[in-house]
């Protein structure tokens, strides 16, 4: 029988990286965190900020894109955007969402969910103000997520925009900020030899601490 097209059931890779353990893992999740992606920025500094966000709107239903991280702390994990986008939009009417990392060098990754909030202005400045001159132009022209009638529109709005600046000087449009999520629940994913990955996660308890557990993959 001919191969169908688009099937896709004799791809097979094999992992073999070491294990991971509870022994292995910290107490804070944010800090295992911080040690994996220091391992993940050395392998692929290029993208290892690379992460999906999933969000869901008020009817449930599920949308899923790569945004970059850029800045995290104990407080949680940042990104920036148009808050009028798609994902802005959802999250006004559902502020829950999930990140994440796919490592795949390591053959790592982390699954990071809980409640989103908007980022003050002033640290969506401070941000915006760090951008190049062409990525401010954009998101000042871009209403990201509606339609334009072409893609020379958009270039050409960027033009104009580009002949009234000043001294490099463009201002962040109020409805560009940032967005944190704040975790509530990590997971902890490493590849393993035969399918038997290694999945350890952290859960909020009700000391506003962290229990770690494993589960089965």
């Amino acid at each position: 029988m001919a191969e169908e097209q688009g099937d896709l059931t004799a791809l097979r890779r094999e992992y073999v990286a070491t294990g991971i353990t509870k022994s292995m893992m910290k107490g804070d999740p944010i800090a295992q965190f911080a040690d994996w992606f220091a391992v993940a920025r050395q392998v692929r500094p290029d993208d290892v900020s690379s992460m999906t966000l999933a969000t869901a709107d008020k009817q449930g239903r599920p949308s899923a894109r790569i945004v970059l991280l850029k800045h995290f702390d104990e407080s949680g994990f940042a990104w920036y955007t148009d808050y009028e986008s798609q994902k802005g939009q959802a999250l006004a009417d559902n502020p829950y969402a999930e990140i994440l990392f796919y490592w795949y060098g390591l053959e790592r990754q982390i699954r990071i969910q809980g409640r989103v909030e908007k980022l003050l202005p002033e640290q969506a400045d401070h941000y915006f103000n760090s951008r190049p001159l062409g990525s401010r132009l954009s998101a000042h022209v871009s209403h990201q997520s509606h339609p334009v009638a072409s893609r020379e529109v958009l270039e050409a709005k960027v033009e104009d925009l580009a002949e009234q600046t000043v001294d490099d000087c463009v201002a962040r449009p109020a409805r560009w900020g940032g967005y944190r999520l704040i975790p509530e629940k990590f997971e902890f994913w490493q590849g393993r030899e035969s399918r038997l990955h290694d999945r350890l996660i952290y859960t909020r308890n009700a000391n506003n601490g962290w229990d770690l557990q494993r589960i089965q993959p």
